[in-house]
């Protein structure tokens, strides 16, 4: 028969069981560096900078955003690949860098591996643009003088594999068009050079466009997604502006960690970035710039890069953008 001082014995025994069996909720000791692969003031860039803040605040440690520009964010990303795993080096991945590069180019990195997916932060606007001195209204009487003068017009994109080079390759593709494509390292240095003329049109975020458009200094003609945007409503689709039924340009960040980084750090740093992505003043910042809050668990958001992997490597293949 078992005695209370028995029954006492086996309740904490099972007690102390539990306690040791749980994992400790992990807290950052210092500075959490986040890596952004390209110069201020593009979209990847002010996205973190809007996020760090509350970051922050739900962590309990400073967040330095560290801009690494190169290698269409490949520079950012390898330096995490490499950092130590203990939840200190993140970077603020993007639909190029993680996606994208490993279809174009002979990557000797994958992704989905060596890299660990903490959460989606966003998904990003793009929006067609030209210098107001460009004799173009709409999409349509661009295609018309690119097909007429092959090779003569050039459009910006804040680097390789990102969405505005997708979205100029595939308008390339679909319209029957060549056009030569100048790469940026980041959206900030991009704009500078539409606005004053040095390439013809881009396909560019609406975090560095949409100031502009609102003070005439860039032309909107275009919207490269699947519907209109409430933010310019009177903008057409590329679908609609060009005929070409379902052309729609997808364009996203995603924060990532070094491999091998311990479930404990992961579940935290997930936690506090959907937390931030849910916090009203953060939400009205990021949509202010074009940037909607899209946040998902890390299981989510690799299943996401993989199915991305698979859809997009066929349609790259097809036209002509691909090293694989």
């Amino acid at each position: 028969m078992l005695t209370r001082r028995h029954i006492a014995a086996l309740t904490g025994a099972a007690i102390f069981g539990r306690a040791a069996r749980a994992q400790p909720r992990w807290s950052p000791s210092r500075s959490i560096r986040i890596l952004v692969g390209a110069v201020p003031g593009g979209g990847n860039d002010t996205t973190t900078r809007i996020l760090a803040p509350k970051l922050q605040a739900l962590l309990g440690q400073p967040i330095v955003v560290e801009n690494r520009p190169g290698g269409a964010g490949n520079i950012a990303a390898e330096a995490t690949i490499n950092a130590p795993p203990d939840g200190h080096t993140l970077v603020m991945g993007t639909i190029a860098s993680l996606v994208m590069n490993p279809i174009m180019t002979r990557l000797t990195s994958d992704m989905t591996t060596d890299l660990t997916p903490i959460g989606r932060s966003v998904e990003v606007l793009n929006v067609v643009v030209v210098p107001p001195d460009r004799p173009w209204r709409d999409l349509r009487s661009l295609i018309e003088a690119a097909r007429a003068r092959p090779d003569a017009l050039a459009y910006g994109s804040s680097g390789i594999g990102s969405g505005g080079h997708l979205a100029g390759a595939l308008l390339d593709h679909r319209a029957g068009i060549r056009t030569v494509h100048v790469p940026y390292r980041g959206g900030g240095q991009l704009i500078s050079d539409i606005i004053s003329g040095k390439v013809d049109y881009s396909a560019a975020t609406a975090a560095t466009v949409l100031p502009h458009i609102e003070a005439g200094r860039l032309r909107a003609l275009a919207v490269p997604a699947a519907q209109r945007t409430a933010m310019l409503p009177e903008v057409p689709t590329v679908a609609e502006a060009a005929d070409l039924p379902g052309y729609a340009i997808p364009n996203w960040y995603a924060v990532m960690g070094p491999r091998a980084l311990p479930e404990p750090i992961i579940a935290r740093l997930s936690e506090a970035l959907t937390e931030a992505l849910h916090d009203p003043g953060t939400v009205a910042a990021l949509m202010r710039h074009g940037l909607e809050p899209s946040p998902s668990t890390p299981a989510e958001l690799l299943r996401f890069m993989r199915e991305e992997t698979a859809r997009w490597t066929p349609i790259l293949r097809e036209a002509g953008a691909s090293g694989n």
